[in-house]
């Protein structure tokens, strides 16, 4: 798919409301061209990524979820069993079974957001381009699970690989439901833990792993038609996402933005094979209170200026270029995640004009 945004705006996904009648029109309003189903925290713990995207580990009975508390349980007996019912599912997956497929949709006790976005786009889709989703990425789930005996889900090799093939259908089931609608899919990985890699505390992790992991829910993504986008919060080494098939790289640039400077050659041959930078230029915190597009205009033309003096044409930057916050704005208060969304939207307008 050949997508030149050239500056629209679209969001990460959370958001600080219980009700998505008060998520979607801000999305709406803000975000007209790539609106994004709402995530709710605040709605609870069935929100988290173990109730919207792993139910089918829990419904084979390899995730186990005690006083709130989710761990795998592969000393039990049942466990084989458990293995054979989740795999049978994946590979019909894998060969294209719908109805298997469906087995990896987000439960609707779980993401009011997203069936409530469904319904809205469905009688109207306004001036949406695009329609957007996200899911959290293998490295941030894998490391805050466990089995019984303690160990991090992420260093038992099966374990890591059903979360993988658990988010890589999932990411499928959501790319086919958003595209639908009728517009082509973009679907965000919410992986804040790439940047782990290289230090000295999580030596086993290669970026081997990192990439064979995303690549597995990339591929997914991709085979539905949608678009990879990865999300990642931090300074992380940003050439390993250049080395796999990911289409946009969506990074918090306010606060890490020149972090890409030293990654120049391999963003120049991302951005020459049609990949996109989304820029994060809208600050998740109160900050965002003491900027306005012009501040933050100026602000994102000089991580441009330092990528420019480093050989990445300036013509690809403007053109293959989306705008978004930090960060999801879920745990804010509702005024400042209001005050961002405008935010962006006006940078965007910005940005758009200078097209």
């Amino acid at each position: 798919m050949t997508f030149f945004p050239g500056g629209l705006a679209t969001g990460i996904g959370s958001l600080p409301y219980t009700d998505p009648g008060q998520a979607l029109p801000l999305i709406l309003e803000n975000m007209p061209g790539i609106p994004h189903w709402p995530q709710l925290p605040r709605r609870g713990g069935a929100e988290g990524f173990v109730f919207q995207f792993l139910q089918p580990l829990i419904r084979a009975g390899l995730l186990v979820v005690k006083e709130g508390r989710a761990v795998f349980d592969d000393r039990d007996p049942q466990w084989p069993g458990g293995l054979t019912r989740f795999y049978s599912d994946y590979l019909a997956v894998e060969e294209g079974d719908a109805a298997a497929l469906q087995s990896f949709a987000l439960p609707r006790e779980a993401a009011a957001g997203f069936y409530a976005f469904m319904e809205a786009m469905g009688r109207d889709l306004g001036r949406a381009r695009y329609v957007k989703g996200h899911l959290a990425g293998p490295l941030t789930v894998a490391f805050q699970l466990k089995n019984r005996q303690g160990r991090i889900a992420y260093y038992e090799e099966q374990l890591r690989d059903l979360v993988v093939k658990t988010l890589a259908a999932h990411a499928a089931w959501q790319a086919r439901t958003l595209g639908d609608l009728g517009r082509p899919a973009i679907i965000f990985v919410d992986e804040p833990a790439v940047s782990v890699y290289g230090q000295s505390t999580y030596i086993t992790v290669t970026r081997e792993m990192i990439k064979e992991d995303l690549e597995t829910i990339f591929q997914f993504i991709h085979r539905e038609g949608a678009l990879a986008g990865v999300h990642s919060c931090d300074a992380i080494d940003w050439s390993i996402l250049c080395e796999t098939s990911l289409d946009i790289i969506n990074l918090d640039a306010y606060n890490f933005g020149s972090s890409l400077w030293i990654y120049s050659r391999e963003l120049r041959v991302f951005l020459e094979r049609g990949g996109v930078i989304a820029w994060g230029m809208v600050p998740t915190s109160e900050k965002a209170f003491a900027e306005n597009e012009d501040t933050l205009l100026a602000r994102w033309r000089e991580l441009l200026a330092g990528l420019v003096d480093r050989g990445v044409p300036e013509d690809l930057l403007y053109r293959q270029c989306l705008l978004t916050p930090a960060c999801g704005t879920g745990l804010l208060e509702p005024a400042l995640a209001e005050h961002i969304y405008r935010l962006t939207r006006r940078m965007s307008e910005r940005v758009q004009g200078l097209g």
